[in-house]
């Protein structure tokens, strides 16, 4: 059963709503509803629950949206608008250069609701698809509220539903279904704090700077390390200090945990605290010079093919432009290519590798699916496609037919084989980027090796489209943007 909190008399806008709702809880006339399971619940309205919303209607499943906007606004949200974006108006870059590009693509091609959308509502942003926000969700708001296969709950979803279900709650989750989750999957298993180091691709770092070892020579070379000599450090330290930093949003309070000390905090607490810290040389030495550095930054592998390292403990509250600018002054990564960049924010997901599935199930619940960024993957694109997975895979469970998994060499696949890896410890939430793909069997580089991988990923997605018979109702969207 579901078991939801509603308000009596829904009308008004969202500020009316709101006191309404205030002034009833007061008045103890808040209604308790428990509902008869539909036949799949979508928790969550946001990029990832609208998506998975629709590719479960155009394939004839009928579906229930719980969405507790209005009733309980985030921190975040403005509006009861399906889809709302909160930051940035931009879904990223729309070439096949990048992976993300990529990605919006396949989805086109597997018939994507945020991406129509997001096509019918652009804005001039140069090489990248940005929106108006407001033409955008409420877009994909009429078109589910449209759908005669779509009901939609205004209420707090306060506890996991039985039967088929996806949650796509997002990284606001209510305290009332994250204490659901974590009964459910235990609280180590949830985290609240997201803290992201830099990613580097391999081919970008000068070998001829830094060098391979562990410290002590233990575990052989498995580190990449840029040595730093004490005027170098300085002057970084001093870069990072000085580097402009992103605003913090009135809802993440910043409250930092030893084990994911931002550097410029560590910076900020002392010279010399990060060679003590991160940069600690202890243990290393340069074998061209057999010297130890006064200062090493350490990159570590973050794949199984060894094409992307992250930069050990340098999570970060700079600005996109200033970690370019300052991190490129490490040696070794004076032309280093980032596929992801640090951050620090407030966040809620899972530990997928080791509770999810590849078809976005539950390993301990099979009728279970979760998506978007509370299964680890960033960025608006990347929820949204999270969520059309889960969905195509609900669909295909009702229909006992076999469930899927995109293949690895599709930005979609490398994406959801990353956060579903068993084998990984330590995770983080990523981004689509090439990184993850499998390396090419041709000999290219730069922007010539970026495309080609793009075009095989869309020859991949269409191979695995036509193999499952994924779009049985490929006029349908169309149609509706139209």
């Amino acid at each position: 059963m579901l078991v939801l909190v509603r308000i009596k008399g829904n009308r008004g806008g969202c500020a009316a709503r709101r006191r309404r709702f205030t002034a009833e809880l007061k008045r103890g006339t808040i209604v308790v509803l428990v509902m008869s399971d539909p036949i799949v619940t979508v928790i969550g309205a946001g990029l990832a629950g609208s998506e998975a919303a629709w590719q479960l209607a155009r394939r004839g499943v009928r579906l229930r949206i719980v969405e507790m906007r209005p009733v309980r606004m985030t921190e975040a949200h403005q509006t009861a608008n399906f889809a709302e974006l909160v930051c940035s108006n931009s879904l990223r870059n729309a070439g096949l250069e990048t992976a993300v590009g990529v990605l919006k693509e396949e989805m086109r091609r597997l018939g994507s609701l945020v991406i129509a959308a997001a096509d019918r509502a652009r804005v001039p942003a140069g090489s990248a698809l940005a929106v108006d926000r407001e033409d955008f969700s409420g877009f994909i708001t009429a078109t589910l509220s449209a759908h005669p296969m779509i009901e939609i709950v205004r209420g707090e979803a306060a506890a996991i539903p039985e039967g088929p279900a996806i949650i796509a709650s997002g990284p606001l989750t209510s305290p009332a279904l994250g204490d659901a989750l974590n009964l459910l999957i235990g609280p180590r298993n949830l985290y609240f704090y997201d803290a992201i180091a830099p990613i580097v691709a391999a081919d970008s770092i000068d070998m001829s700077v830094a060098f391979r070892a562990s410290r002590y020579g233990r575990g052989g070379d498995d580190y990449i390390n840029c040595p730093m000599t004490e005027a170098e450090y300085h002057a970084f330290i001093a870069a990072v200090v000085a580097a402009e930093k992103m605003a913090l949003h009135p809802f993440e309070k910043p409250v930092y945990f030893e084990g994911c000390m931002p550097i410029e905090e560590m910076a900020r607490r002392g010279p010399l605290t990060l060679a003590f810290g991160p940069m600690r040389p202890v243990g290393l030495s340069d074998p061209r010079s057999g010297a130890r550095p006064f200062a090493v930054v350490q990159l570590r592998q973050d794949d199984h093919a060894g094409r992307i390292y992250n930069i050990v403990g340098f999570q970060t509250k700079m600005t996109y432009p200033e970690q370019r600018r300052v991190l490129r002054m490490i040696p070794g990564l004076a032309r280093a290519e980032f596929v992801r960049l640090g951050s620090l924010h407030r966040n809620t997901f899972i530990d997928s590798p080791r509770l999810m599935r590849p078809t976005l199930q539950l390993r301990s619940r099979g009728d279970l699916f979760l998506a978007g960024q509370m299964i680890g993957v960033e960025g608006y694109v990347e929820s949204a496609a999270a969520g059309l997975l889960a969905a195509i895979n609900a669909a295909r469970l009702l229909a006992q037919q076999p469930l899927v998994v995109p293949p690895r060499e599709t930005a979609l696949g490398s994406l959801i084989g990353y956060v579903t890896d068993a084998a990984r410890s330590d995770f983080q939430p990523m981004n689509a980027n090439y990184g993850l793909m499998p390396e090419l069997n041709i000999r290219a580089r730069g922007r010539e090796k970026k495309l080609a991988m793009g075009e095989r990923a869309l020859a991949e997605i269409e191979k695995w489209i036509a193999a499952h018979a994924l779009e049985p109702h490929s006029a349908e969207l169309a149609a509706s943007v139209l």
